[in-house]
């Protein structure tokens, strides 16, 4: 049974930082490309950043040179490491990740960031 669960939102003011953590199990996870999407209110969830199994990564360019993916195999995590936030950032992350063999989807149960003064 493939498990995804997010750790690392909060409250923070306008130029501060967070790191949002996903511990994946039940799956071979260095094999797998691994997402973080957010979901704003009354918007639609939204790739933010992906990272290959080879370490390839993209990013949502409103985010790039203040977000940064990394992932780290022995521990079956992904991270989001979180900078200079801005108001705009407020939303629910999710990480996901999609099996191979059968497309199937898998996300956690999302961790509430807040950028708010």
């Amino acid at each position: 049974q493939v498990q995804l669960v997010e750790s690392g939102g909060g409250l923070v003011q306008p130029g501060g930082s967070l790191r949002l953590s996903c511990a994946a199990s039940g799956i071979i996870f260095s094999t797998y490309t691994m997402d973080w999407f957010r979901q704003a209110p009354g918007e639609q969830r939204k790739l933010v950043a992906l990272i290959t199994s080879g370490g390839g990564t993209y990013l949502l360019d409103s985010v790039k040179g203040r977000f940064t993916i990394s992932r780290d195999n022995a521990k079956n995590t992904v991270y989001l490491q979180m900078n200079s936030l801005e108001p705009d950032d407020t939303a629910v992350y999710y990480c996901h990740t999609i099996t191979p063999a059968t497309s199937t989807n898998y996300w956690g149960q999302g961790t509430q960031v807040t950028v708010s003064s």
